[in-house]
């Protein structure tokens, strides 16, 4: 009787392999588990987190608050304003004679203050607020939430674009040679020396901050390290036969590149995805550290950070956003190793 071998079948493709190795690395697979269903809650963040309630049973009516505002005369209160479900006397008036509402997990939104703290802001983790207040107030838990999906966004958002400035770059490089290459490898030389940081001070002084012009300013400056190592795996395939062979059937220079020589170029480029998306995450985090980053009110892991700085006392704020970062960072360090293993050619 033949007993099954423990090592991958060579008849499976090479990315089945690849995914066969990566699986075999307990960490990394594990971490990419966590990390996925992690960032699947905060997509949802505002099912979970929300000073809204999800659905509301009124006097015979339903009412969906996510979707659309109401004012408060709908549920019996004095004004136009839209509601605040968290005041008592709409609490009462929705628990009453037959009506009923479905709040979220957490009844606090990002930006949600809780005027009805019993303690001053910031304040310690209570049954209302599970992790604490900020110091304006606002619920912890929610800040957390929210500000890990604006940074994995963000950090995705980068790594995707430096990833395609830098795989174009490095191929025009590595493919042409010659004096394209040396053009390339000095105007790059000039644009690394560039200050980055005052440039970011600068723009961010000029214009209004946003998201949008923080992705911009960062992917100006993030390709340059991704494309040194396309360049050299263009410069390496673009020798080989199969190239060669390529250029005699008269095959055009884009077909060449985007067919043959960029899939079989691709590997430092998975391999380094985890680790510049820590970076990305990483570098967002300091510039909202610094005041540099994202516009005020917008849910930022370096905004907590600054303000457990500020607040020596409140030990709740420094430590539950440190340990969202440092995990978010570990689990990516973790997927990347696994990734470079998996890929590793000597290992296959």
């Amino acid at each position: 009787m033949s007993t099954a071998s423990s090592s991958p079948s060579p008849s499976l493709s090479p990315a089945r392999r690849a995914w066969l190795r990566f699986r075999r690395n307990r960490l990394g697979y594990w971490s990419l588990l966590i990390f996925s269903t992690l960032v699947a809650i905060s997509l949802c963040a505002e099912l979970i987190s929300n000073d809204k309630p999800i659905i509301v049973r009124y006097e015979g009516q339903t009412y969906f608050p996510m979707l659309k505002d109401y004012p408060e005369t709908t549920f019996g209160g004095d004004f136009e304003a839209p509601t605040d479900y968290l005041d008592p006397f709409i609490k009462e008036r929705l628990s009453q004679g037959g009506n009923w509402a479905v709040y979220t997990l957490n009844t606090y939104g990002p930006n949600t203050l809780n005027y009805f703290a019993k303690s001053p802001n910031p304040s310690a983790p209570t049954t209302d607020n599970w992790l604490g207040t900020d110091d304006r107030g606002r619920d912890l838990l929610a800040q957390l939430l929210y500000g890990f999906r604006v940074s994995v966004l963000f950090g995705l958002a980068l790594t995707v674009t430096g990833v395609v400035l830098g795989v174009i770059t490095g191929a025009i490089q590595g493919f042409f040679g010659g004096k394209v290459d040396l053009a390339f490898q000095r105007f790059i030389e000039i644009w690394g020396s560039m200050p980055e940081l005052y440039l970011l001070i600068i723009f961010s002084a000029v214009f209004a901050p946003s998201v949008s012009l923080l992705l911009i300013l960062l992917s100006l400056f993030g390709w340059m390290g991704l494309s040194d190592y396309v360049r050299a795996e263009f410069l390496r395939n673009r020798q080989l036969d199969y190239v060669k062979a390529a250029r005699a059937l008269g095959v055009g220079n884009g077909q060449i590149i985007w067919r043959h020589i960029l899939p079989n170029s691709l590997t430092p480029v998975v391999t380094f995805l985890p680790f510049r998306m820590s970076a990305a995450i990483l570098a967002l985090t300091s510039l909202d550290f610094l005041g540099l980053g994202v516009p005020p009110g917008t849910p930022s892991l370096g905004e907590l950070l600054s303000q457990g700085k500020n607040s020596i006392d409140a030990w709740w704020i420094s430590l539950s956003t440190f340990a969202v970062l440092v995990t978010t960072l570990l689990l990516l360090t973790f997927m990347g190793d696994a990734l470079r293993d998996a890929l590793d050619p000597r290992k296959q």
